[in-house]
């Protein structure tokens, strides 16, 4: 049933392609991806492709444009091998926060990058926890959608206290991926008011609607990048009578000062899946608890080889 099913990977998280291999039994395929001396990439697929359907782990993480090369010449090298298939698995889709043009003269990058996977050659992307589900439309090509609310569902419940518990989206645009976490929950829902500054890396909370005073507040967002504005709402929930406040979020990034400031933060421990590889600097903060993703991707590259629907990852 699998025997014309292969499993490629670059460099962005190997050790998770690794892990989705031995979770699904499928080897990871043959293939050198590096770059010369004078800063070009390099892919070269040692093994026979003809005719199968393939699937590349890449999330675009940083370098961000060094690992979306890899993954554009990788495609252009199965396609070239006459690969029946090819899915790109790409956990955390870079760029996908420049998903509309919101000021004048800027791009709408996160459109671009589809529009270059879909010419390299892709069939079909699976991403995990979108930005925001229009960029699904960006692609003339299928797109699998999978979401890590499940793995938190199943870590909070097994191992946290959620008597009073509320779970707050930072801000309104993030309102119905909360909502669904709160009701699988069975728990509050508040909401944070803010507004951009300068910059998407300045933020300034405004307020808090919703109740949660006395309560556990749990933050659940798709991506921390530096962090700055997910430690400010966690002061002021604090401000506002939550007694403890916990983050989630799909994507640790975590880059520039978001160590720091987490560490300086009221966040009792920020959790996140292992869409991104840690540093061995980041990964020795222990407010971070990092979740597998391995299992949700082996199964969705099974079911998409042989044709059965994804649902049941949702549930």
């Amino acid at each position: 049933m699998f025997s014309r099913l292969k499993i490629f990977t670059g460099n962005s998280n190997i050790e998770l392609a690794n892990e989705v291999s031995k979770l699904s039994g499928i080897p990871l395929g043959d293939a050198e991806v590096f770059k010369f001396s004078n800063d070009n990439s390099f892919v070269k697929i040692n093994e026979n492709v003809r005719g199968a359907d393939i699937f590349i782990i890449q999330p675009t993480c940083f370098p961000v444009n060094d690992n979306l090369m890899e993954l554009f010449i990788m495609i252009d090298a199965l396609k070239r091998a006459s690969a029946a298939r090819i899915n790109c698995i790409i956990p955390l889709f870079g760029y996908a926060r420049s998903d509309k043009k919101d000021q004048p003269g800027v791009a709408i990058t996160g459109k671009l990058i589809a529009d270059l996977l879909t010419k390299a050659g892709a069939n079909r992307i699976v991403a995990m926890d979108l930005h925001s589900d229009q960029i699904q439309g960006f692609f003339d090509i299928p797109v699998d959608h999978l979401y890590s609310t499940p793995i938190f569902i199943r870590y909070f419940k097994a191992n946290l206290d959620l008597t009073d518990a509320v779970v707050v989206s930072p801000d309104t645009g993030g309102t119905a991926r909360a909502r669904l976490l709160a009701k699988r929950l069975d728990c509050g829902l508040a909401i944070g008011d803010k507004r951009r500054i300068r910059n998407d890396d300045k933020a300034e909370i405004l307020n808090i609607i919703g109740d949660v005073e006395g309560k556990t507040a749990f933050l659940f967002d798709d991506i921390i990048d530096t962090g700055g504005s997910l430690c400010k709402m966690s002061q002021a929930l604090l401000n506002h009578g939550a007694k403890k406040v916990y983050a989630a979020c799909a994507h640790g990034i975590l880059s520039g000062n978001a160590i720091k400031n987490l560490e300086e933060s009221p966040i009792e421990k920020l959790f996140i899946t292992n869409s991104v590889p840690l540093t061995k600097e980041k990964a020795k903060c222990k407010k971070i608890v990092q979740l597998p993703i391995a299992e949700l991707l082996a199964n969705a590259i099974k079911k998409i080889h042989i044709e059965e629907s994804l649902s049941i990852l949702f549930r």
